[in-house]
């Protein structure tokens, strides 16, 4: 009797385990958010919030105030003439804090997206001195050959746990709001990745969820879930995590990306969405009119914030005062007069702040506080001198003087001042 109610019972478990792959799927992306495109990411309800700032619906809220939280942000990459960070090197751990800090505090600046990987103390001494906070920007190799190599994923992994580490050793981790998993990955690696992998399209991650994505997303949410994990691990607590990207690969399909429509790139497989955004870049240039002011700028912003539930932060916007332009096939990049950015600046603050969806923005971070002459790179000396053929270099809302002190360029930090203090006047 026992070996006859087996054999009628044998076809429904065959049946049960078949399908138990597919259960799983569906109960660990319950209640998640799918994007416009059918690619769904989340936080497993299991995964403790941060500290002291959350994400509550669309919005990051500091649970210490009971408030939600809108972050005026500066990116800040405290390299001085004659030092780069592309040996590795971090910023010298002199007294230049005491100087560039106050500045920031002047123009109405609460949070610093900050670059360098390792910030040294003295800057940590100097942001004690002020109610700052900051977000930790973790640069990884964009130039390999396969996001998803388990050597790369491996030594990128490491990378990011020394990152955590100095946090908790030298930083202020009670200050930090995020850490950011990359920056900007680079369209031919990403198409590498996708092409090489076509069958990788989920990962379930003990913290991190994502289904139907690209290999590169998958690649990303591996990092950011096991970044997360080790944090958790080893200092019992997290704080909020993200991917960096910039419009020329997505998240918006755009004529004029970098990567097929099969390889957009939508950055929303951590608790918030991190995005650069560029009024000239690809992607924004090719948007609609915004309902407001009219601007492709404002256009991207309204349909950006209509494919997504979570907080919005802009984490880079700004304009190059190079002496020229030197790429006329990339107009924008580079060539702005220093007395015309203000204005750009206004109007950038108005798309943003009129935008319909504006409520999902908790952020905006003008990049950057001043100019970096080691950008890009292209030779041994190149950080001791301001190149003009590279808009990279010419960034900054201040310039440097020939002693390494901050100058302002004409009224551009005091516009950030008005448009992060209304009602103020110039310092």
């Amino acid at each position: 009797m026992i070996t006859k109610q087996i054999q009628m019972l044998a076809p429904m478990i065959i049946r049960f385990f078949l399908i138990l792959p597919c259960i799983l799927c569906m109960a660990a992306t319950a209640g998640a958010d799918p994007d416009i495109h059918g690619k769904t990411a989340k936080i497993t309800s299991e995964t403790p919030e941060p500290t002291r700032y959350a994400i509550r619906g669309a919005k990051v809220f500091d649970r210490a105030l009971g408030v939600p939280v809108f972050f005026r942000g500066i990116g800040y990459s405290p390299y001085m003439k004659g030092e780069t960070p592309l040996n590795g090197a971090g910023p010298g751990n002199d007294n230049r804090y005491q100087e560039h800090i106050p500045l920031m505090v002047r123009i109405g600046v609460n949070y610093l997206h900050v670059f360098p990987l390792y910030m040294p103390p003295k800057f940590f001494d100097a942001l004690d001195q002020t109610d700052l906070l900051y977000g930790q920007d973790i640069w990884i190799e964009p130039h390999v050959e396969d996001y998803l190599s388990e050597t790369y994923q491996a030594s990128t992994l490491a990378h990011i746990k020394e990152v955590i580490d100095h946090t908790y050793a030298v930083g202020r981790p009670d200050r930090l709001v995020l850490f950011s998993i990359g920056d900007e990955m680079r369209p031919e690696a990403i198409l590498r990745t996708d092409t090489r992998n076509p069958h990788v399209r989920d990962y379930i991650g003990k913290h991190v969820v994502v289904t139907g994505r690209t290999p590169t997303e998958v690649a990303l949410a591996r990092l950011i879930d096991k970044a997360m994990a080790y944090e958790l691990a080893r200092y019992g607590r997290r704080h909020l995590y993200c991917h960096t990207s910039f419009t020329h690969v997505g998240p918006l399909r755009r004529p004029d990306l970098e990567v097929p429509g099969t390889s957009v790139l939508n950055p929303d497989m951590g608790d918030l969405v991190c995005l650069n955004i560029y009024t000239y870049a690809r992607g924004v240039i090719t948007s609609p009119a915004g309902s407001r002011t009219g601007t492709t700028y404002q256009g991207y912003l309204e349909e950006l914030t209509s494919m997504t539930q979570k907080p919005i932060f802009i984490t880079q916007v700004g304009l190059s005062t190079s002496p020229f332009e030197p790429k006329p096939w990339v107009p924008g990049f580079g060539g702005h007069r220093t007395e015309d950015v203000p204005a750009a600046f206004r109007a950038v603050w108005r798309d943003i702040t009129t935008a319909h969806g504006h409520e999902k923005f908790c952020g905006v971070a003008f990049f950057e506080l001043h100019d970096e002459w080691w950008k890009s790179g292209e030779n041994p000396t190149d950080s001791e001198h301001h190149d003009i053929n590279d808009p990279e270099e010419w960034f900054g809302i201040y310039e440097i003087d020939s002693e390494n002190r901050l100058v302002p360029k004409g009224e551009i930090p005091n516009t950030i001042r008005e448009l992060y203090i209304p009602g103020s006047s110039s310092p």
